[in-house]
């Protein structure tokens, strides 16, 4: 069962154009003094994004989401500066406005609109991740419902409000009016000349931007929620330079650089449909793979990447979701020990070590008995110089209700009191949690839900015990969510001679390696 938190939908619609109407428990909007019956659209669809670069396998990466989304309530929204790393950029909007200039600088505004627009859904939500969110919109499809995944600052599904959804998924009915719009408008010697999206951008030495450089080209759109979105157009070779260094760090092995090669291209095409309904593919930060600065580069890292170029790891003719994480604590999670989504078969709950270490130990590891002797006993696992291969990280009951209150869980007065291990997954992993506070009140945490909270936790493998009233410590292994490949562990068997294929085989059993048919 999914439960809606009222407090978080009111603070996800407090951006750009959306203004909350009321909530009803009709599934039909009538319009006004007709008797007739309309049904609206779930959100604005943005314009198609504009066709600006010429070469082939190209990927929209959205590098700076939500531009102007305060100007609807007239709150000063920052402008967009966009600085050349050489000669003049050339910026064109949708009217023929052109703008060449070696600074471009954007500013937003509002517009009221004639006719206000109206949008209608049944939203459920917000989720953890794209992927639980998307395990909900497949079980929705395969009952005949329609739905739509959306990010307005956490993971969504859209349903249209006159579609009956089954009684145990809980969802907020919303109508919301748009009667304004955000526009934007460059500034040129004290003038404000508005402009039409989509906006495209060429930088022929590229574009400065967070201390790196970006070749692009770009484009400026709006996306479904009111506001407009920065989106570099870059060949999913090239996209792999902002990647790999960044991701599992540049002085890696060339082996592990390869393998963390072929798992970013892949992820990139299996998750091309992540931000479909802002009309481009991936983000930039942790919500996909952290994408930033590809001029930062170095020859090692392209060559690994040209070593690679093209292949992918592939399961039934199709890239798989090549999941991966820092350290895993020597055990290797199941994906439905992480996300609220089905098993998938190269994805299973193994030790990631030696044959003759992993002999010794007992296992599952959701008997907590044989969970503390692998926790607590040295470990021969690979990768296990990681700092965070073990940690310790002590949470108070202020701590924890601060946690709770920023995620939207509790209000002010929670207190918690008792901190419970529910359930685990075979490979030791917490998948459920209960946390109860002295009001008599209950907390339940389950799967990537538990690390959004309780985000000082570096995994979810970990014993909990209270050292003092109002005191838990939190002992565990591991960083991320355990499932595919780690990365520490990969650089170790690099370092020992493994090679690419025989890692990539080691962490994605039965998958193939290869071209894509």
């Amino acid at each position: 069962m999914i439960k809606t938190n009222l407090k978080a939908k009111k603070r996800l619609f407090a951006i750009g154009a959306f203004l909350m109407i009321g909530l009803h428990s009709s599934n039909q909007v009538s319009l006004a003094n007709t008797g007739k019956v309309r049904f609206f659209a779930t959100h604005e669809i943005p314009p198609a994004a504009p066709s600006i670069s010429s070469e082939k396998n190209v990927l929209l990466v959205g590098i700076k989401p939500y531009l102007g989304k305060g100007s609807i309530d007239n709150i000063s929204s920052p402008s967009l500066r966009l600085v050349s790393n050489g000669r003049k950029m050339t910026l064109k909007d949708a009217d023929g406005v052109i703008r060449k200039a070696k600074e471009i600088n954007i500013g937003w505004g509002s517009k009221e609109l004639l006719n206000p627009k109206i949008f209608v859904r049944k939203s459920i939500g917000p989720f953890a991740s794209f992927e639980s969110a998307e395990r909900l919109a497949i079980d929705l499809n395969e009952q005949g419902i329609e739905s739509t995944i959306a990010h307005p600052l956490d993971w969504e599904v859209w349903v249209s409000g006159d579609i009956e959804i089954p009684f145990s998924v809980k969802s907020t009915y919303e109508k919301i009016k748009v009667s304004k719009t955000v526009v934007p408008y460059l500034h040129v010697n004290n003038r404000k000349i508005s402009l039409k999206g989509p906006i495209s951008l060429k930088a022929p030495d590229g574009l400065l931007w967070e201390k790196g450089t970006y070749l692009g080209p770009f484009s400026i759109q709006s996306d479904a929620y009111g506001t407009w979105t920065l989106v570099e157009h870059v060949p999913i070779e090239r996209y792999l330079n902002g990647v790999v260094p960044h991701e599992i760090g540049a002085s890696s092995p060339e082996a592990a650089l390869a393998a963390q090669a072929v798992l970013a291209r892949t992820w990139a095409l299996a998750n091309s449909h992540r931000f479909k309904v802002d009309g481009y593919n991936l983000c930039s930060d942790t919500q996909c793979q952290v994408y930033k600065d590809p001029s930062k580069a170095n020859e090692k890292i392209k060559t690994a990447i040209k070593k690679t170029a093209g292949k992918f790891l592939i399961w039934n003719k199709k890239p798989i979701n090549t999941v991966y994480h820092a350290t895993n604590g020597g055990v290797m999670a199941s994906m439905d020990e992480s996300w609220a989504i089905n098993p998938v078969p190269y994805l299973q709950t193994r030790l990631d070590g030696p044959k003759y270490w992993s002999r010794k130990i007992d296992l599952p590891l959701s008997n907590k008995k044989y969970l503390k002797s692998f926790l607590f006993s040295d470990s021969e696992a690979y990768g296990s110089d990681h700092p965070l291969f073990r940690w310790e990280i002590t949470l108070d009951s202020s701590a924890l209700a601060k946690h709770l209150e920023e995620a939207q869980k509790v209000g002010s007065s929670f207190y918690p009191n008792k901190v419970t291990v529910l359930t685990r997954g075979g490979s030791g992993r917490v998948t459920l949690l209960k946390i109860d506070g002295k009001d008599g009140a209950q907390i339940f945490l389950e799967l990537d839900e538990i690390r959004r909270v309780l985000s000082q936790l570096p995994s979810t493998l970990f014993l909990v015990k209270e050292i003092k009233e109002g005191k838990w410590l939190f002992s565990g292994g591991g960083f991320g969510h355990g499932v595919g490949m780690s990365q520490s562990g990969a650089i170790e068997l690099a370092k020992n001679g493994w090679t690419t294929k025989q890692i990539l085989s080691h962490y994605y059993p039965k998958t193939k390696y290869g071209f894509l048919p």
